[in-house]
């Protein structure tokens, strides 16, 4: 549980080094955008790991209806992290898609996965993203949305979003976890 929740605190620190601590972050200038991208990999591997080898107390499990809220939920929240949002006609005045995507998918994974080590993974992470929010609108409370673009665009991403979910479901799979029941 050690290497996860360490993973979890380094992913933290990482995306917010630059709101929090900027007079230590601008001084490393380009060679910080590096520090951090490995900060992040290494924060993955531990998250990856720590997962894997996690063990905890087991409060509910997958159930057919679950899975089918959690694959729609997905669908949205891959829809949000891609560049459908900002080019397309329905959300380009959203100001944090990605995020929202982001804290999407920690929600639909809470949905299925009951457990201790999911509450740290997947809990820790979504509150990540909601800090995340709050950081940078408070940093940045001024922000003009994108202009709107066109309702195929949204189409396209969306359909895009549903054939990556059966990608990232397939993947699941091999790896021991089915994601379509």
């Amino acid at each position: 549980m050690l290497l996860l929740i360490l993973g979890v605190a380094l992913w933290w620190g990482a995306h917010l080094f630059k709101r929090v601590a900027p007079g230590v972050r601008a001084p490393m200038g380009d060679k910080g955008k590096g520090v951090v991208a490995l900060a992040i990999v290494v924060s993955i591997v531990l998250m990856i790991f720590g997962y894997r080898m996690a063990d905890g107390a087991f409060f509910w499990g997958r159930h057919p209806a679950t899975v089918g809220i959690n694959n729609l939920i997905m669908i949205f929240a891959l829809y949000l992290t891609s560049p459908g949002p900002s080019k397309g006609a329905l959300f380009y005045k959203m100001r944090h898609p990605m995020l929202t995507g982001f804290f999407l998918w920690t929600v639909a994974h809470l949905l299925v996965n009951g457990d201790v080590p999911s509450f740290v993974l997947f809990g820790g992470l979504g509150v990540w993203a909601l800090v995340e929010m709050a950081v940078i609108n408070r940093a940045e409370p001024h922000w003009t949305p994108n202009s709107k673009g066109a309702i195929k665009k949204d189409a396209i991403f969306l359909a895009a979003s549903v054939v990556l979910l059966a990608v990232i479901g397939y993947i699941h799979g091999l790896l021991g976890y089915p994601a379509f029941g």
